[in-house]
């Protein structure tokens, strides 16, 4: 009897446990999936019937294969520069131990979770025809115009991927090259190799995994920007992903959009398959236990420049631009105010596509609420059935979770456009799906903060709870509980400064009469006129508070990993 009853609880535990798997799965087959599918129907039967015009037409047209060699022209060359930029800081802070070093860390990483509007908007603060340097200059030399001329120049949003993606290599390149064996180039050194010899035959070749997974996933980022080409480049500059938007909302070319978005899935995951081998690579450590690399102290004044240099070299290049958003929003003409964050509270244009800025912030508030309430709920269950599933189950659902991560903002908000059009799905013009849009992209980190802090739990104190005479339902609390609420947090904060500064999606799928901050930020930016660019500003700068101090409160939430 007993056994009886043992065996049907097991069976009713197994069965609640598969339902846990069944509003994730939902979620992903009706708002990723079935968009995607629409996206493939449409680029290959646009009328109903199948034809491929629309993809010989890309290779056909110089302008949409100029397009694809645009792409991936300016994202290579974008790689590079970040590449040659940042591989003298990863080294600063692989090996040199100084005051001050986590902060700069957590601060260097800041531009990489801005939103892309808000970068876009600091280097207009920084080097725009109206920017800090040009102001600066066309007063100490009393000329009256622009002395920079970088706007609307693929230089300006090269230069700003390099600001974004610095912290890239930084991280990924530094936290490997910190674990690498010092004991190596001193043996190299000891055989009368010199400094260059030792990097060039033992250093790079030990880092060339880093480096090239670091690389790849910096092109991926460039390939698939959208804000900062948009805004930065203007109407000359065309990335796939802007040429999508263009065709879709602009020209009212569907099936063409149809065919760009099927290009840009093709070459995202193609990149991503080949980041996810480079990166197994990295994840294999070249060192023993006991090899580990100790941070040396600053000893000799050529270190001490070295770092130096880096060091304000990282300020310009990441400070600057941030410090001239936050004065560009209190500069006027007549002086410092706050005029410019008061004018956030009117709308002096009064009209339904120019809503008043404090109303486009209590949009994004509201969005990012519901958005990562979802996200929590997805999140959840996905984590405990990843945590409960069998090895082969979990092999297959843990990837499936994560290919939001793995697909464009833009392709998603096309992909909503065209399929959630028409019944049974006629979401189109609901105030929830910029929500649900934004819940797609952010449920896959609150899964990844949730499955590390869940599985780290040890059966042995459950089980020690339970034979002290402990509930089920007690032992969860005074156990699971209290480790997973900081993990729950952390993905909360991921999920809500996600929605805030979503911007790709976000301009398919918001009414024009419910812009959110990024959307906001890029209407003002493209008008002209003082106040415009002032509230653009402002609302730039409220937006970077906000991200950063997510990130920082993060920071400390996580614990830091060791070596980097």
């Amino acid at each position: 009897m007993d056994r009886d009853l043992d065996g049907c609880g097991f069976e009713m535990k197994s069965r609640l446990h598969t339902w846990l798997v069944l509003p994730p799965l939902l979620f992903l087959g009706i708002f990723y999936f079935y968009p995607l599918i629409s996206i493939l129907f449409l680029s290959f039967m646009p009328e109903g019937a199948f034809e491929i015009t629309k993809l010989y037409k890309l290779v056909r047209t110089g302008y949409y294969a100029g397009v694809l060699w645009f792409t991936v022209w300016q994202a290579a060359l974008s790689t590079l520069l970040t590449v040659i930029v940042a591989l003298p800081g990863a080294y600063v802070f692989a090996r040199f131990d100084f005051k001050g070093k986590v902060l700069l860390q957590n601060l260097a990483t800041i531009p990489f979770v801005l939103p892309t509007v808000v970068t876009a908007a600091a280097f207009h603060a920084l080097l725009g025809p109206r920017g800090l340097v040009n102001m600066i200059l066309m007063r100490l030399f009393h000329l009256e115009t622009p002395v920079i001329h970088l706007d609307q120049t693929v230089w300006f949003f090269l230069l700003a991927h390099v600001f974004y993606n610095y912290t890239v290599i930084l991280r990924i390149v530094g936290g490997f090259w910190s674990r690498l064996p010092k004991n190596l180039g001193e043996s190299a050194r000891m055989l009368g190799a010199s400094d260059t010899r030792v990097f060039f035959s033992i250093t790079l070749p030990l880092l060339k995994p880093a480096i090239l997974a670091a690389s790849l996933l910096v092109f991926v980022f460039c390939f698939t920007s959208f804000g900062v080409v948009l805004i930065l480049g203007g109407p000359r500059f065309a990335t796939v992903e802007v040429e999508i938007y263009r065709q879709a909302l602009h020209l009212f070319n569907l099936p063409m959009a149809s065919a760009l978005a099927l290009i840009q899935i093709g070459f995202t995951f193609g990149l991503i398959a080949v980041y996810t081998k480079l990166e197994r690579k990295v994840a294999v450590s070249l060192t023993l236990p006991d090899s580990h690399s100790p941070h040396q102290k600053i000893q000799t004044p050529q270190e001490c420049f070295f770092v130096g240099v880096n060091i304000l070299w990282m300020a310009i290049l990441l400070g600057a631009p941030l410090m001239a958003l936050f004065l560009q929003s209190v500069l006027t003409e007549e002086g410092p105010s706050l005029v410019y964050y008061a004018g956030l509270l009117e709308n002096k244009i009064a009209s339904i596509l120019y809503v008043a800025p404090i109303a486009a912030i209590a949009n994004s508030l509201g969005y990012a609420l519901v958005a990562t309430l979802i996200a929590l709920v997805l999140g959840w269950f996905s984590a405990a059935f990843l945590v409960g599933a069998k090895k082969q189950g979990a092999l297959i659902l843990d990837p499936l979770f994560m290919l939001p991560l793995s697909t464009s903002a833009i392709t998603l908000g096309f992909g909503f456009v065209i399929a959630l059009d028409e019944p049974p799905l006629n979401l189109r013009s609901s105030i929830f799906l910029p929500a649900i849009a934004h819940a797609m992209v952010a449920f896959p980190f609150v899964i990844r903060s949730l499955l590390p802090a869940w599985r780290s739990i040890p059966q042995n104190l459950r089980d020690a709870a339970a034979l002290l005479g402990a509930s089920p339902l007690r032992t969860w609390c005074v156990i699971d509980w209290p480790i997973l609420r900081r993990a729950l947090l952390v993905g909360a904060v991921f999920a809500f400064a996600i929605s805030m500064g979503e911007f790709g999606a976000t301009v398919f799928v918001v009414r024009p009469q419910t812009p959110t901050m990024p959307l906001a930020i890029f209407r003002y930016l493209s008008h002209p006129g003082s106040l415009n660019y002032g509230q653009a500003m402002a609302m730039s700068c409220l937006l970077m508070i906000t991200t950063a101090a997510g990130f920082l409160f993060l920071q400390k939430m996580m614990p830091r990993s060791g070596g980097f």
